[in-house]
């Protein structure tokens, strides 16, 4: 084999690897949406956020998906409307103004756009502070079975508390709350009663 023939040979390979890598950035990810109807996820646990839809005080505003996110809130110990901090009295599912507030001060927090709604970026940051190796944010899971199904139980340490969260078989994240257990579904509430 000559000089020549090993240098086309090694060009054509660069190309190649250079035009695979171009085209798995350029490809989007498998997605979640509000219109599957659950926070959901598979695959890695550190991007299932960051795809879901919209929680504000007009989208999903009463839902599991917003009491999931006012836990979020909580482990965060970010302050509400009247200064104090957000507490458990404050997770009911509903996206009102104190929750719109909170969201805020995260937002600042986190260094995001205080739009007080929370989307791919808000989602998506949370989703970061899941992954974190050490400090507040950071994930913990372990992979169990039961009845027959593998689930996953993440943990997630706020800069205040911790909590722990479970992604079922099916992909759809489910909490444990006012001592029941319910999916974060965007369209099922239940979460104050």
């Amino acid at each position: 084999m000559n000089m020549r023939t090993t240098r086309a040979r090694v060009t054509t390979g660069a190309v190649a690897a250079l035009a695979a890598g171009a085209l798995a950035l350029g490809a989007s990810p498998a997605s979640a949406a509000a219109s599957d109807g659950y926070v959901s996820g598979s695959g890695t646990f550190y991007d299932d956020f960051g795809d879901e839809g919209n929680l504000s005080t007009s989208s999903h505003s009463t839902s599991n998906a917003t009491c999931f996110w006012q836990i979020i809130l909580y482990a965060e110990g970010v302050k509400e409307s009247d200064g104090t901090l957000y507490d458990k009295s404050d997770i009911d599912g509903e996206f009102g103004p104190n929750t719109k507030y909170a969201t805020k001060q995260l937002q600042r927090a986190w260094g995001l756009t205080q739009d007080g709604i929370v989307g791919k970026r808000t989602f998506g940051a949370a989703d970061e502070k899941w992954n974190a190796s050490t400090g507040a944010g950071e994930l913990e899971y372990r992979a169990y079975s039961s009845n027959a199904s593998t689930r996953y139980k993440l943990r997630y340490h706020g800069s205040r508390y911790y909590f722990d969260i479970y992604r079922a078989a099916n992909g759809k994240y489910r909490f444990f709350h006012n001592n029941k257990w319910m999916y974060a579904s965007y369209n099922g509430t239940g979460c104050a009663s």
